[in-house]
């Protein structure tokens, strides 16, 4: 057994053959920064060649959730300098999401609580992905003026149907049936059995772990509206979505237009194009090449900024966006958020083999 080398931001620990990581940031649910996805992905590429270490384990410290997402407060302070740090974050993070996507060894992710963004990044990338009726997960990015990003227009677009378009829009929170039923996440495991499942993991494999705490998963809501939902989002743009749900004679349809209309018009136009793209892309490397380049795009948006005072800085929930409104985002706008970024590209490649989910 090995002392564990902790960080106040990560603990890092190896014992009993499994590795793992604890997000410890929990007055902020664990939410990510620069710092933190770098000890991580020095971690995991020591266990990588560590034959004492045979699964990896991510958890999240406090009771709230194994993490809300990127720290965006810092992101808004960057932005305004610039944003040279929050490129530079992103280009690590989205590292770190394909490296977890490609690990060989299981990677057990605890999905408990909220988990949002960034925190999906971590997590839904990973090999054995667990949630618990407490789960609440999401991609919230339009509601600040971002867009989908750490790997998430990959997952969105590869949900059933029209579900994930619905999701990017709305920021719909999935439960952990949802989240299930979406790709998001494998197994479930009711909160009061993590402890005892993740004691099992140091005694036995993650197969017969799995097999011993895994209970059928609760039946997905979301699912059972995949009808409207895929007549409503597989509009080729967002203002005939929103004509769609307002059409449909759906009352959780007229809610969802409402919700997208409340969101950054131009984040929504950007996201649908990111999904239709990332739905025909070939692997999940050529994704978040392609996510950077919009990300970068976002911090010249003045949405962004917006969208962080306005939820989280001054917390007034009134973002002023420009432009205000959907039908004044045009093509050619909607198009220099995926304009390459020559020497700044991420330019990450698929590999030829990758690990295999259980």
């Amino acid at each position: 057994m090995t002392e564990p080398i902790t960080d106040p931001e990560v603990l890092i620990d190896k014992r009993d053959g499994l590795g793992r990581i604890v997000l410890n940031r929990p007055k902020a649910i664990n939410a990510l920064n620069h710092a933190m996805v770098a000890r991580i992905a020095a971690a995991l590429a020591e266990w990588a060649g560590d034959d004492e270490v045979a699964a990896v384990l991510i958890t999240g410290a406090g009771e709230r959730g194994l993490c809300a997402g990127g720290d965006i407060v810092s992101i808004y302070h960057d932005a305004k300098e610039g944003g040279t740090g929050s490129r530079e974050f992103w280009r690590d993070e989205y590292i770190l999401n394909a490296a977890i996507a490609n690990y060989r060894k299981p990677y057990v992710a605890v999905m408990d609580g909220i988990v949002m963004g960034g925190g999906v990044g971590v997590s839904a990338h990973g090999s054995v992905r667990i949630v618990t009726e407490r789960s609440m997960i999401g991609m919230p990015e339009t509601g600040i003026g971002f867009v989908p990003d750490v790997g998430g227009t990959y997952l969105l677009a590869r949900s059933p149907g029209e579900l994930g378009t619905h999701i990017a829009l709305t920021t719909a929170r999935l439960s952990a049936g949802d989240a299930i039923a979406c790709g998001f996440a494998d197994h479930f495991i009711p909160s009061a059995r993590i402890e005892q499942f993740v004691q099992k993991l140091t005694d036995t494999s993650v197969e017969a772990a799995l097999a011993e705490f895994t209970e059928p998963a609760p039946e997905s809501d979301l699912l059972a509206q995949q009808a409207w939902i895929d007549a409503a989002y597989s509009a080729d743009s967002v203002a005939e979505i929103v004509a769609r749900l307002q059409g449909s004679g759906v009352p959780e349809a007229a809610k969802a237009a409402g919700q997208v209309l409340s969101k950054s018009p131009t984040a929504c136009a950007v996201t649908l194009a990111s999904l239709r793209r990332a739905r025909v892309a070939a692997s999940l490397e050529e994704v978040l090449n392609e996510e950077f380049r919009v990300s970068v795009a976002c911090l010249g948006s003045a949405d962004l900024v917006e969208g962080i005072r306005a939820q989280v800085v001054d917390k007034d929930r009134n973002p002023h966006w420009s432009p205000a409104t959907i039908d004044d985002v045009t093509d050619a706008a909607v198009a220099t958020f995926f304009a390459p970024l020559g020497d700044l590209e991420l330019g990450l490649t698929a590999p030829t083999t990758t690990g295999e989910h259980l």
